[in-house]
């Protein structure tokens, strides 16, 4: 597990701990993906271990919706941002190379696992989960509460898009563009994300220096083609 430096129980997990075989050893905690269910079930138990109580999962659509969880389920709704306002919930954003984004609001307790690939970053990802945690406060304050981690995720000098792709989300985000190690065109995601919740008033951001496909630690669809997913995990205190 890789902490995620908030206030609150928060981490990433890593492809070890768990039980699923190659090529999805170990800690694959996707059903969609190829892995047996009932390998995957053991893993997210195991995280949930972890996280001190039951992890709801989202099912990423790479848009906007947001789903709020009030109680832990086996079968979230399909969603790139979980919210819950319940004290012990847990929530999990599964990822592979796209970023898993955990965020709190001290002015609430409120916590958001929410997942951005390259659609949902331009589609405004970020500041759907942003809205959601405000929408969760009884009343407005000013005063700048919400804190976010960025976990691993797949990086600007690996991140290969067409020219064309790469400007026109440049043109929302620009300091999402890069080059690749190799001088191709690319996307750095992560730093577009640090960047546009900093716009947003985050009070702190943390931003895990680790990229997926350079790491084994991590699941990599660009690396590895079929392979399982980890998660990032935030627990509402």
């Amino acid at each position: 597990m890789i902490d995620a430096g908030l206030p609150v129980r928060a981490f990433f997990t890593t492809r070890d701990g768990g039980v699923s075989a190659t090529p999805y050893d170990s800690l694959n905690v996707a059903v969609h993906v190829g892995d047996d269910e009932a390998t995957v079930q053991e893993n997210r138990r195991l995280v949930g271990v972890a996280a001190g109580a039951p992890v709801t999962f989202l099912t990423a659509e790479h848009g906007i919706r947001v789903a709020r969880i009030e109680a832990p389920t086996a079968s979230a709704p399909g969603a790139d941002v979980l919210v819950t306002t319940t004290p012990g919930v847990a929530l999990g954003a599964i990822a592979a190379d796209c970023l898993p984004i955990l965020l709190h609001d001290a002015a609430t307790d409120a916590v958001a696992a929410v997942h951005v690939g390259r659609p949902g970053l331009f589609a405004g990802t970020i500041d759907a989960a942003w809205a959601a945690l405000l929408d969760a406060r009884p009343r407005r304050t000013r005063a700048p509460s919400i804190r976010a981690s960025i976990g691993p995720a797949i990086c600007g000098r690996c991140y290969e898009v067409p020219a064309e792709l790469r400007d026109q989300v440049a043109a929302r985000h620009p300091v999402a563009r890069s080059t690749t190690s190799w001088r191709t065109p690319s996307l750095d995601l992560g730093r577009a994300a640090e960047a546009r919740l900093a716009e947003l008033g985050a009070l702190d951001i943390v931003r895990i220096p680790v990229c997926t496909r350079e790491d084994d630690r991590l699941f990599s669809f660009r690396r590895d083609g079929v392979t399982g997913r980890h998660a990032g995990v935030i627990v509402h205190p």
